[in-house]
């Protein structure tokens, strides 16, 4: 997992691969508060955007999840939002299978979770070894609008880190 924020991101783009790069500079560069909700093509579906509004909720009304085609780099644009995350252990009760459909396996709960509060601009970045349970309330439940861009893990496997 990687957590930032836009404004600092260029002294970490160096060291990401051109996929995360594109991704973090499209974040830096996109106005999302006049965007209407859904989702975009930023490369086809190697990388493409999902701009999501949604109401955060209680830790315990979330699931956890992980995802194996996609990387997640999300990222908050206003409101505030806690994520929990972990290290997929492989040992988590799986609560729902829809890996074929939607590239996402929810987990009943992880082990070793922690959490990160995100405020706007800050992005974190998942793994498909990264256990992420988004949406969960800061205080209190809050309408807030957030980024995922997924970056296809295929893309990491080409070479393509300059």
């Amino acid at each position: 997992m990687i957590f930032g924020h836009v404004r600092h991101a260029k002294d970490i783009l160096v060291s990401l691969p051109i996929p995360l790069q594109t991704a973090i500079k499209h974040l830096q560069s996109t106005d999302f508060g006049v965007l209407p909700a859904g989702n975009y093509d930023l490369q086809g579906k190697d990388i493409y955007v999902q701009v999501i509004d949604l109401t955060t909720k209680p830790l315990a009304e979330t699931k956890p999840e992980v995802h194996r085609k996609y990387i997640d780099v999300q990222f908050l644009w206003r409101g505030r939002e806690r994520i929990g995350f972990a290290d997929d252990t492989g040992s988590n009760a799986v609560a729902g299978d829809l890996l074929a459909e939607r590239d996402l396996l929810f987990y009943r709960g992880m082990e070793d979770e922690s959490t990160i509060e995100m405020h706007p601009g800050n992005f974190a970045v998942f793994f498909p070894n990264d256990v992420h349970r988004p949406a969960c309330h800061a205080g209190a439940p809050e309408t807030i609008r957030k980024v995922v861009i997924k970056v296809s893990v295929a893309l990491l496997g080409k070479g393509e880190t300059k």
